[in-house]
Formats: structure tokens, sequence, C-alpha cells
């Protein structure tokens, strides 16, 4: 499990790791189960800030905007490239041969731009609106380790949308490892919120994912490791959204 979680971990965020082994695409489908395990450790690390501009009376909207740094600097605003990447892609209209090369493009156009500002603002404002430093920690450890159990799902469910690419190259991992990684999301957030919150934020945050992903999964043909990135973003925001309005 350990060797699992450093895999996921190398995989998903830009700490200095090293693997202890050769690793490669296809171990990143046996390490599934911990997503939100890193998740939970990237949530710790931004609930962490956001506790120390609380102590220090830092008011609710900066507070909030330091967690979201911290988990996209930690990331390497690996999922928020993802969903530049998708917005793009769904700009260029109905050819996909052609969306999928300018998702692969490494410059960003209007509409991913706009999906990262909307991004930013949505999971920003959500936060700030959270009643105090506690509930806003609590609340993005929660939202990270669920919106990262989502990303397993579609891996699971729709081919890839490429013959390469991360998502070919890690393969469809195995059901009872998806499963683990959504039932340690859901325990996160049961434990980390009011029973009303978590069961909220959760449908929400549910809702949000098989919608943005059987979308996406129909306009380019299956999944790629950008439309991950948009189903982990929109994961989080829902679920932010969700335990603010509550």
């Amino acid at each position: 499990m350990l060797d699992d979680l450093r895999v996921a971990a190398i995989f998903l965020t830009r700490l200095p790791l090293r693997p202890r082994r050769p690793i490669g695409l296809a171990d990143l489908a046996a390490s599934v189960h911990m997503f939100p395990v890193v998740g939970l450790l990237l949530g710790l690390a931004a609930a962490f800030v956001t506790l120390l501009a609380g102590l220090w009376g830092v008011a609710p909207v900066p507070t909030a905007l330091l967690g979201l740094a911290t988990l996209v600097v930690s990331t390497g605003a690996l999922h928020e490239d993802g969903l530049a990447d998708t917005a793009d892609a769904l700009g260029v209209g109905e050819d996909r041969e052609r969306a999928l090369a300018v998702m692969r493009d490494a410059r960003i156009g209007a509409w991913g731009a706009t999906a990262l500002t909307l991004s930013l603002l949505l999971r920003g404002s959500a936060l700030a609106a959270l009643p105090d430093p506690a509930a806003l920690a609590a609340t993005l450890v929660a939202a990270a380790a669920v919106s990262r159990a989502a990303m397993p799902v579609v891996m699971h469910l729709q081919p890839s949308a490429r013959a390469s690419g991360l998502a070919a190259g890690a393969g469809r991992p195995e059901r009872e490892r998806v499963i683990t990684g959504l039932a340690v999301a859901a325990v996160a957030a049961l434990a980390l919120l009011p029973l009303g919150t978590a069961l909220g934020s959760l449908l929400a945050a549910a809702l949000a994912a098989a919608g943005v992903a059987t979308f996406l999964g129909r306009r380019f043909g299956g999944c790629t490791g950008d439309t991950l990135g948009a189903v982990q973003q929109v994961t989080e925001i829902a679920f932010l959204l969700a335990a603010s309005a509550r």
C-alpha cells in the first residue's frame, strides 16, 4: 500500500519523491485506490495553511485563496491544466481529431483561460463563504479527497480516446480498487463534515462527475489525461458549492 501511495503521489503531485523501482503508466492504474489518500494529504497541507491564516486574522477570501494556492502549487496545476486543455478542445467545434490535437497543444486559449478563471473564482468564493477557518480547512480536505476519487471511476468505465497518452498507457483499473478509493473518499467526507453537509456535498459531486464525464466521453470518444483533470475540477467545484450552500 505504501508503494501504491508513493506511485500515486509521484503521478498526481510535484512533491520531490523518487520511485523505489522503475515505474510506468501501467502502475498508475494499480495505484488508483490511493488517489483520495493523496488528496487527503494535499488537503491537509492546504488546511494547515488556512488555519495559520485564520490564527493571524487574515480575511476569509485571501485565506481561501491561500488554501487553493497550496493545492495548485503542490500538484503543479496538473488538474487545472487538464481543465484548460479540455475547455480549449471543446471550443473548436465537432471535429474530434482536431479537438484532440488542440487538447495536446501546450498553449492556452480563450476557452481554457475562462475555464481556469471560473474554476478558481467558484472554488475560492465557496470556501470563503464557509463560517470559520476550521470549517474551511475540513471542507478543503474532504473536497480534495472526493474529487480525486472520481477520476478512477472514469478510467474504469471509459476507454481511452487516443491510442497513446496517459489514459491509454494506464489502462483500466480494477473495479475493486476503484470502489476502495470511493469508500475512502466517502468516509473522509463523513468524518470531517456534519452529516447533512457531507451527504449533500457527496451527492452534488457524484452528479457533477457523472454529468461531465458522460458529456466529455461522448464528445471525445473516451477519456484522456486532460479530461480526467477536468472531471476532478468540476467534481471539486460541485462539492465545495454544495458544502458552502449548507
